[in-house]
């Protein structure tokens, strides 16, 4: 898709506050189109891709506490663990979380519909402007007293 050119000037008029509402808008938006195609949320991606990347590491409490800041106000994560264990997505072994083969091949699946997403969203945008892009908002963010760093 091609959009309009504008100077800088007129860009550097824009509301920060009005643009990174729509982006944010827009990209959450079609995450969570792409992952309810497998009926899935993404406090379930979040989960499917920490039990991954360590398996028989985290539990329950713990995964909680790190992607709570995250979520949406109210998300039940006990719902969530109990729906990708009842899929027979995820098995619990003394309280640690694993995936199990049909868990690994669901996560791909939303890997790749996540992928088409960022795809869409960065055409026509070169990393060296997406990552200032990124640093520009981590800063801004940082200025105003919330947390600038990257998440680990």
């Amino acid at each position: 898709m091609t959009t309009k050119q504008y100077t800088q000037d007129q860009l550097a008029a824009q509301a920060i506050g009005h643009w990174s509402g729509e982006a944010a808008k827009h990209v959450i938006g079609g995450l969570r189109a792409a992952l309810a195609e497998e009926d899935l949320t993404q406090p379930h991606w979040w989960i499917l891709n920490h039990a991954a990347g360590a398996p028989a590491t985290w539990q329950r409490p713990a995964l909680t506490d790190r992607l709570t800041r995250y979520a949406d106000p109210g998300t039940d994560f006990e719902a969530v663990y109990d729906d990708l264990t009842a899929r027979g997505w995820l098995v619990e072994t003394h309280g640690a979380l694993t995936l199990t083969v049909e868990g690994e091949a669901g996560r791909l699946r939303a890997h790749d519909r996540n992928a088409a997403v960022h795809t869409r969203m960065r055409e026509g945008i070169d990393t060296a402007a997406y990552a200032a892009t990124i640093d520009v908002l981590r800063r801004m963010v940082a200025n105003l007293g919330g947390d600038g760093d990257l998440p680990t």
